[in-house]
């Protein structure tokens, strides 16, 4: 049986210290405490980001045979081992194209490469905080549309304000499917009604969404405090300032932060039907409107630690969290009978070796 020895490991409870994890047919059966350990690295569990636009030169909503495992090496360099390409808001006849294409990638063999778990359908019926997202583009729910969509569709972001939000989100989460609210300005009774029907999620904290007020709260005040509901943010020290990081670090808990990119394909110009640049730190429109980030995720991770967070807080919302949110419950943990998704990092939070299923 394959092992892997480590000074630290990281489970549900916290760090445990020199410890060795033990691997059969893909999956962890033990994980063992030794007394000393002579390789300085930590092993936590894999990553998983629900929010992947792009990477570098590739766009998911255009990539095609060999942009796939470009994607899959780039990701793995970062220590995702669990991912879900996402499509922004465009025309909704052009949605198909590109599922796909996508269906068709996750067909690929499984071995040695980051599990897609599904899509994620960021738009195209957001609300009054668009963001980059096209006003144009941007349409009523069609919940025709939504009962049609393929299996392969893992999260839907949606506005909490749209008149049929809440029918919508019955309808996808009683279809296994996640929903989150993004790119909205609901009130705080159209906030609750959504949590209360099922989204479990808001999509980028504090990006795309009314803000935190002290007499005329927002969506980022709603998600903060609803216990119910979790929240991503994309930690690349421009979305959302460090010290906000922190604060929201200490009001979502270990339970409720999720760490997700929001990756475009920055060098290709490009997210979906949106042209944008690289500028002052970020992929932009040419107004200066944030569109997506160039963050990778154990390079979020890092930064959240830099902020304050803690290191196992930081990585519980880069692994276990979404995972859960997902329903991957073979995976996002270091315990007997989950998958062996690992990644060793150093001290120093660096990518030092991944496993996908033990390999």
């Amino acid at each position: 049986m394959p092992s892997y020895d480590a000074a630290r490991v990281l489970t549900d409870d916290g760090w445990l210290g020199a410890s060795r994890v033990i691997v059969e047919d893909g999956r962890i059966v033990r994980v063992l405490p030794l007394d000393t350990v002579t390789a300085d690295r930590w092993l936590v569990p894999g990553f998983v980001d629900m929010q992947v636009n792009g990477i570098d030169d590739v766009d998911v909503a255009v990539a095609d045979g060999g942009d796939w495992d470009r994607l899959d090496t780039l990701l793995l360099r970062q220590g995702v081992t669990s991912w879900c390409p996402t499509l922004v808001t465009m025309p909704i006849e052009r949605y198909l194209r590109p599922l796909g294409r996508i269906a068709a990638a996750m067909a690929r063999p499984a071995a040695r490469r980051p599990s897609l778990v599904g899509a994620h359908l960021e738009g195209p019926f957001l609300g009054r905080s668009p963001g980059a997202h096209p006003i144009d583009l941007i349409v009523p729910i069609d919940l025709a549309w939504l009962a049609a969509l393929p299996a392969h569709i893992a999260v839907v972001t949606l506005a909490a304000e749209q008149a049929l939000a809440v029918d919508a989100i019955r309808l996808l989460t009683a279809a296994g499917r996640l929903v989150s609210i993004g790119h909205t300005q609901a009130s705080l009774d159209e906030f609750d009604a959504a949590v209360a029907a099922g989204a479990r999620l808001t999509t980028h904290l504090f990006n795309g969404m009314s803000g935190v007020h002290h007499r005329d709260p927002g969506v980022a005040a709603f998600a903060l405090t609803n216990p119910d509901v979790s929240a991503s943010l994309i930690a690349d020290d421009v979305h959302v300032h460090p010290r906000v990081v922190r604060l929201a670090a200490q009001a979502l808990g270990p339970e409720r932060m999720v760490l997700v990119t929001d990756a475009v394909a920055w060098r290709a110009g490009s997210v979906g039907p949106i042209g944008m640049e690289f500028r002052d730190g970020a992929p932009r429109l040419r107004d200066g409107t944030l569109a997506g980030s160039a963050v990778t995720m154990d390079d979020a991770v890092r930064r959240c630690v830099a902020a304050g967070v803690s290191s196992e807080q930081a990585l519980w919302a880069a692994g276990r969290n979404p995972a859960r949110l997902l329903g991957l419950h073979d995976r996002g943990s270091i315990a007997p009978g989950r998958r062996a998704d690992l990644v060793a990092l150093s001290p120093g939070l660096q990518v030092e070796q991944v496993w996908v299923a033990g390999e």
